[in-house]
């Protein structure tokens, strides 16, 4: 590969926990912009640049060195002192930072000049503690006051935003110095600097942030020292844990580790019932919060990877389960949460995210997390701690998600704050007729009813492990009579394809879209349709070359620069590729697997975005970006983890201490190894390799008896138990 491609505009994005910075690749922040420093949902420092005498600095380079960590290397522009002039490109400024509850900085300058120079230091910021949903949007309301105050003594900068009972902090300690004082005044830090020839100066800036009475104190060390801080090091253990790779393919080598390097990013700790967990956060710089449908999803998608995920995820999202009807949170009893925030809008309740739980796919996604971590954990307790969380969410679906009492799932806010689309595809604009005017709800989205089917299936093997058989059978009962409904109500015999969804007058939306290869996925295709349905994604309009887009490119409303009506999500190809799988129709997700790599290989770091425009590969194209893409993002790091999962056949069984394979490695992708594959507390090394046209496998590590060959057919049903369908 000759060329990279940078993925959204530029920009140096770091982060740890709730904490995010992200800044102009010269390490500014511009104002007005949505750079800046952001803390539990609240941006704390709004604008940020340095000067020399009052001119800037050019940017030499500078990037991030770790997930939480960057350096920004800059030199002079020429400016006069009282003693001359001084050339540019005559000093050099090193800005380190590093992210740990607060925000380390370090200032430090060479004069590489044969002679002394003197001259004033000035860092200017300012904090404007604007919400983040309202920087996003663009409308910022300022609603309480800020007060700045300077201790020369101290030398510290506290600058603090009060509404009402609303707090928000930010206190700048200036570190040990030379002896000079340093000097607060017009919203600047002041350093007087006085370098003899070869002479550097170093200061550190420590931002310590405070929400309330609590204070997040930043890290003391240098950010020489943040690649072997205590953070970096659980970072690196942590990646030591996880399921590694090694083939010939380094391609999708690199697509796979960069996965593992930004999910290691990604975890957020929260607090558990009585402990900290880590989960998932959905993404930088946007989405570092509690996501209900993304966390679960990544939480299934990093199963082989890191069960652990999955367990915590569980745990979190029962802790705020709702127990209650609230229209204006869209929350009903039972329901899991769609997304969590704490900034000043959400303590207002000015905005419904408190939890809000305006998601129609989560509560149905929470039963296939659960079953998929038991078979991956084996652990019996695991199911009947949240046993009583998931009797909740199937009464939810009965009750609640089915609308109308028709056998379906439906979705419609109810609040006036709420989410007009509640699956994956949620912006305004995503569930359109096949003219292109948007279908009024309550929409009945056809992967949600894959879901549940899943959900029912999954769960009625659940309670075969505890021995109720008579609520296994119900719900078995209750997935075949779904199966055959969806698949007469949602055919469409004319047009010899599935609907995308039931408008509110239960008339077929009959758009092309990637939501019904999800439903291979989940299995509530009919097996005679399948070819039809992996047929029909395969076609020009809706492959790109790229990957699968979210909306036919023969549709009115299709943009490949828009959203989600026909742009390309890596996530979205991974699940579906997993369906083709499940259905025996290895090539095409091979060929699927290879298109999403390929694009990786495009990306600085061979990292996936969120998401890219959905144009048609050609000979001279490469993947295009999409403006505020978030990077990385959760869905996306999990995508070649799916993808590895779905070329292998791959499914853990450790209740019944078995990984059942089913290997069809293409030609592009002849050999795999992983290492470190967890089924409960057992850990295997497995060798995939083609021989000819056929994959075999031998087991390097781990009871070998336990590794066994299923066929693709069988994998769908995942075992007798689970099979409802004709």
């Amino acid at each position: 590969m000759s060329f990279k491609v940078q993925v959204g505009p530029a920009q140096i994005a770091i982060h740890q926990g709730q904490t995010v910075l992200l800044t102009e690749t010269d390490g500014r922040v511009h104002w007005p912009s949505n750079r800046g420093l952001y803390f539990r949902d609240t941006r704390v420092i709004s604008a940020w640049a340095i000067y020399a005498n009052g001119e800037l600095w050019d940017l030499l380079n500078g990037g991030a060195v770790a997930p939480h960590a960057a350096r920004i290397f800059l030199t002079n522009r020429a400016f006069e002192t009282e003693d001359g002039p001084v050339a540019a490109r005559t000093l050099g400024l090193v800005i380190g930072r590093q992210v740990d509850g607060g925000l380390h900085e370090d200032i430090e300058i060479t004069n590489n000049t044969q002679k002394p120079v003197r001259f004033n230091l000035e860092v200017a910021m300012r904090a404007d503690f604007a919400d983040i949903f309202e920087v996003k949007g663009d409308n910022i309301v300022r609603r309480g006051h800020i007060i700045t105050s300077w201790s020369a003594k101290r030398e510290i900068l506290r600058v603090t935003y009060r509404n009402r009972d609303f707090c928000r902090e930010v206190i700048v300690r200036t570190g040990e110095g030379d002896g000079r004082p340093t000097v607060y005044a017009n919203g600047r830090l002041s350093f007087d600097i006085a370098l003899k020839p070869g002479q550097a100066w170093h200061r550190c800036l420590i931002y310590d942030l405070v929400d309330g009475p609590k204070r997040f104190r930043a890290s003391k060390e240098c950010i020489h020292s943040s690649v072997t801080s205590g953070h970096s090091r659980n970072i690196d253990e942590w990646q030591r844990t996880v399921l590694k790779i090694e083939t010939s393919n380094e391609e999708f080598y690199r697509c796979y580790n960069q996965g593992v390097q930004d999910m290691a990013a990604l975890r957020l700790p929260l607090q558990g019932t009585d402990h900290m967990v880590f989960v998932p956060a959905a993404g930088l710089p946007w989405f570092v919060a509690l996501f209900g449908r993304d966390t679960l999803i990544v939480s299934l998608q990093t199963m082989i990877v890191y069960p652990e995920f999955a367990a915590g995820t569980l745990e979190v999202l029962a802790r705020y389960q709702a127990t209650e009807r609230d229209d204006y949170r869209d929350a009903e009893p039972g329901k899991i949460l769609h997304e969590l925030r704490y900034g000043e809008l959400a303590h207002f309740k000015l905005i419904p995210h408190t939890p809000y739980y305006g998601t129609a796919d989560a509560t149905p996604l929470y039963l296939i997390a659960l079953h998929a971590a038991w078979k991956a954990a084996g652990d019996q307790t695991l199911i009947e701690r949240h046993l009583p969380n998931a009797e909740a969410c199937l009464t939810w679906i009965d009750k609640y998600g089915d609308r109308d009492g028709d056998g379906f799932q439906e979705y419609q806010t109810r609040s006036k704050a709420g989410y007009e689309n509640m699956a994956w595809k949620d912006s305004g604009d995503s569930v359109m007729y096949p003219d292109g005017t948007l279908v009024r709800g309550p929409k009945a989205l056809c992967e949600l009813q894959g879901y549940v089917y899943d959900a029912w299936l999954r769960m009625a093997e659940i309670y075969d492990e505890l021995d109720n058989k008579r609520r296994a059978n119900q719900l078995r009962k209750k997935a075949a009579l779904l199966f055959k409904k969806f698949n007469e109500v949602f055919w469409d015999e004319k047009s010899g394809f599935y609907a995308y969804a039931l408008d509110g007058d239960k008339k077929k939306v009959l758009s092309v879209t990637s939501n019904i290869g999800q439903c291979l996925w989940s299995g509530i295709i009919a097996p005679k349709r399948a070819a039809t349905v992996v047929k029909r994604l395969t076609q020009k309009d809706m492959w790109s070359g790229w990957g699968i887009r979210t909306l036919s490119s023969d549709h009115p409303s299709f943009n490949p620069y828009n959203y989600q009506t026909g742009a390309v999500w890596p996530h979205d190809n991974s699940l579906i590729a997993l369906g083709m799988r499940r259905y025996g129709f290895d090539a095409e997700a091979a060929a699927l697997a290879r298109d999403i790599s390929g694009a990786a290989s495009h990306f600085l770091l061979n990292q996936l975005p969120e998401l890219y425009a959905g144009l048609q590969r050609d000979p001279t194209g490469f993947p295009v970006q999409y403006l505020g893409a978030n990077v990385p993002q959760a869905w996306a790091a999990g995508t070649p983890f799916v993808l590895l999962q779905a070329m292998l056949g791959l499914q853990q069984d450790a209740p019944r201490g078995k990984i059942y394979v089913d290997p069809a490695l293409p030609a592009w992708l002849p050999d795999m190894t992983l290492i470190d594959l967890r089924l409960g507390r057992r850990r295997f090394d497995i060798r995939f390799w083609r021989d000819g046209k056929e994959t075999r496998f031998e087991v390097l590590r781990g009871k070998r008896s336990a590794v066994e060959r299923k066929a693709a057919s069988a994998l769908r049903k995942n075992n007798s138990n689970r099979e409802a369908s004709p």
